[in-house]
């Protein structure tokens, strides 16, 4: 495969928001463990190896163990995850699958259970940045291994 175009050489002004959106999140105040989790799911579900790679680098680098990373597709079946992450990694799923799921009530009601209103507004918004950034990095052929070269 090889890639498309290089966005921020392309068009710095027009991924600036996109940019501002990823430090906005990043300021939001979700754990790097969890913020590393929602960003490895949604990336699985959308095939993005290129947010993958630079995200399960990442996770690791903060000390999230390999084990997690290697049964996060199938993390209903294991018991590797705490509730706040089960219902945040389920909240990713349908948001990430929305013309499938349309954010049904058990989903979210898993979510609101975990969460107060304001983390439920940041993971949201964490959520709506991976899936535009997988967007950008799949729809470009963005290769992993390689950050914003």
């Amino acid at each position: 495969m090889k890639p498309r175009l290089n966005p921020y050489a392309a068009a710095p002004d027009a991924i600036k928001p996109m940019l501002d959106l990823e430090t906005a999140v990043q300021g939001l105040g979700i754990e790097p463990r969890l913020m590393h989790l929602i960003k490895m799911r949604a990336s699985q579900i959308n095939g993005c190896a290129f947010c993958l790679d630079m995200h399960a680098h990442e996770a690791r680098a903060d000390g999230e163990a390999q084990q997690r990373l290697d049964v996060l597709p199938a993390w209903r079946e294991t018991n590797f995850f705490d509730d706040r992450e089960r219902a945040a990694l389920g909240w990713t799923e349908a948001l990430t699958c929305i013309a499938d799921t349309h954010a049904p009530d058990d989903a979210y009601e898993a979510f609101a259970a975990a969460f107060d209103e304001k983390e439920r507004v940041a993971i949201t918004l964490a959520i709506v940045a991976i899936n535009g950034w997988n967007r950008i990095a799949i729809g470009f052929r963005s290769l992993p291994g390689r950050r914003r070269d």
